[in-house]
C-alpha cells in the first residue's frame, strides 16, 4: 500500500485541488482518500459549525462520503475517481485520538492519500507533497514544522519561496485553476509504483 500525504502552508493555497487532481490522472491507485480537519474551541467536530457542544466525548468525528455532487472537498474525492472519500474531524490537538481510527480505515484501502499537515507527527508517508503560495502571507506553525520532511514542493503561483524551503527539493509549479502538471503526476507515479497496489 501507498500512503500520500498533500500538506499546505495555510488555507486556500489549493491542497484539496492537488490531492482530487492525482486521484483523477492516477485512477489504478484506486484511492482512499481522507480530509483531517481540526477546530478550535467553540466548532462542532460533527459539522464543523460554531457550538458550545464539545465534550471529552465529542472530541472525533467520522464522516464517509457518498455524493459526490455535494459541494463539498470530500464530495470533489469521489467526483474524481476515488474508491471511498472520509471526512475525520477532530479538535486542535486531539488528533492522536482519531489515529486508531484512521489506521483502521488506512488497512482497508489499497493506497491512500491524506490532506493534512498534522498527522506527519504520527503517521509517515511513502511520499509528503507540500503546497506553497508565495502569494499568501500565513504560514502555520505545521507546516512550517513539517517542511523539511516535504519530499517535493508544490508552488501554486509566481514568486520567491521563503528560504527553508530552498534546500534542492523538487519543485513542481502547479498554477490555477487545475493546481496539477504532468511533471507532478509523473514524479508521484514514479515515487509509487514500486509500493502500490496497482488495480489496472
Amino acid at each position: 500500500m501507498a500512503v500520500v500525504v498533500v500538506g499546505g502552508h495555510s488555507r486556500n493555497v489549493g491542497k484539496t485541488s492537488v490531492v482530487a487532481g492525482l486521484i483523477a490522472r492516477l485512477p489504478e491507485f484506486h484511492w482512499t482518500a481522507f480530509k483531517i480537519t481540526q477546530y478550535g474551541h467553540g466548532f462542532c467536530t460533527a459539522d464543523g459549525k460554531p457550538c458550545q457542544c464539545q465534550t471529552a466525548d465529542s472530541c472525533v468525528a467520522v464522516n464517509f462520503e457518498h455524493d459526490p455532487r455535494s459541494g463539498t472537498d470530500t464530495s470533489r474525492f469521489l467526483a474524481a475517481g476515488a474508491a471511498r472519500s472520509i471526512w475525520v474531524r477532530t479538535r486542535i490537538g486531539m488528533l492522536e485520538e482519531a489515529m486508531p481510527r484512521i489506521e483502521q480505515e488506512l488497512a482497508a484501502s489499497d493506497n491512500a492519500i491524506l490532506e493534512s499537515n498534522s498527522v506527519l507527527e504520527f503517521l509517515r508517508p511513502d511520499l509528503y507533497l507540500t503546497v506553497l503560495d508565495p502569494a499568501v502571507a500565513d504560514f502555520k506553525d505545521s507546516a512550517r514544522r513539517f517542511l523539511p520532511k516535504a519530499d517535493a514542493l508544490l508552488i501554486s503561483s509566481m514568486g520567491a519561496v521563503e528560504e527553508a524551503a530552498s534546500d534542492g527539493k523538487p519543485r513542481f509549479r502547479i498554477p490555477p485553476p487545475d493546481y496539477m502538471s504532468g511533471e507532478l503526476v509523473e514524479f508521484v507515479r514514479a515515487r509509487l509504483a514500486p509500493g502500490i497496489r496497482a488495480l489496472i
